[in-house]
């Protein structure tokens, strides 16, 4: 299924990744107020045959989604000339990667948290080896997750939730031991449907 050079990857991914965002919408239950402006880098470690998506685990002492999985990445800041190279900057923080060593290939539709974030997704491609350096203020650990699983069909369940009252649905991804939920699972279906060809949406 998978391009195994990865100039051939490169474009592969961008003719996938073309035209595939949505108009944006808010979630149920979000306030009105201006979302905080954020980026998350998709990194994809083209393993020739077997590419992976990198995910992150955040370290338990942190204030907020403290120990969950997710992507690297967090808010614009005003140095950022846009969402790319703000995903790249929180990538090199977190976990060492080099802004020349991702080949950007595109993005996912802009997506949108109850807890008032409006997340760019931007899809980079690595060439393994990947030397990688966890900022331990962040990141405690890091996996990869093969990306056929992204895009098996099934593979995300939804589970529901109540946020002041306000009742929504999830998704999750359960990978071994680890489970993925929420935005990160969210933005990991749409980029595994897209890939595959199928609607990432409904």
């Amino acid at each position: 299924m998978w391009p195994e050079h990865p100039d051939d990857a490169v474009s592969w991914l961008q003719q996938r990744l073309a035209g595939s965002a949505v108009p944006f919408t808010r979630p149920p239950g979000l306030a009105p107020e201006p979302l905080t402006p954020a980026a998350v880098l998709l990194p994809l470690i083209w393993h020739a045959g077997a590419p992976t998506v990198l995910l992150t685990r955040r370290t338990l002492s942190l204030p907020t989604h403290a120990g969950q999985i997710s992507f690297p990445g967090g808010k614009l800041e005003a140095s950022d000339g846009d969402a790319v190279a703000g995903a790249l900057r929180e990538a090199e923080e977190e976990v060492g990667i080099k802004p020349a060593e991702v080949r950007v290939v595109g993005q996912l539709a802009d997506y949108a948290t109850v807890t008032g974030f409006h997340i760019t997704p931007v899809v980079g491609l690595l060439v393994p080896p990947v030397a990688l350096t966890p900022q331990p203020t962040e990141v405690d650990s890091v996996f990869e997750l093969p990306l056929e699983r992204a895009c098996a069909p099934g593979g995300f369940l939804k589970e529901r939730y109540e946020r002041n009252g306000v009742k929504g649905e999830y998704w999750v991804l359960q990978y071994g031991p680890d489970r993925v939920w929420g935005a990160t699972a969210a933005m990991l279906r749409a980029l595994g449907q897209t890939l595959a060809g199928r609607e990432p949406y409904a």
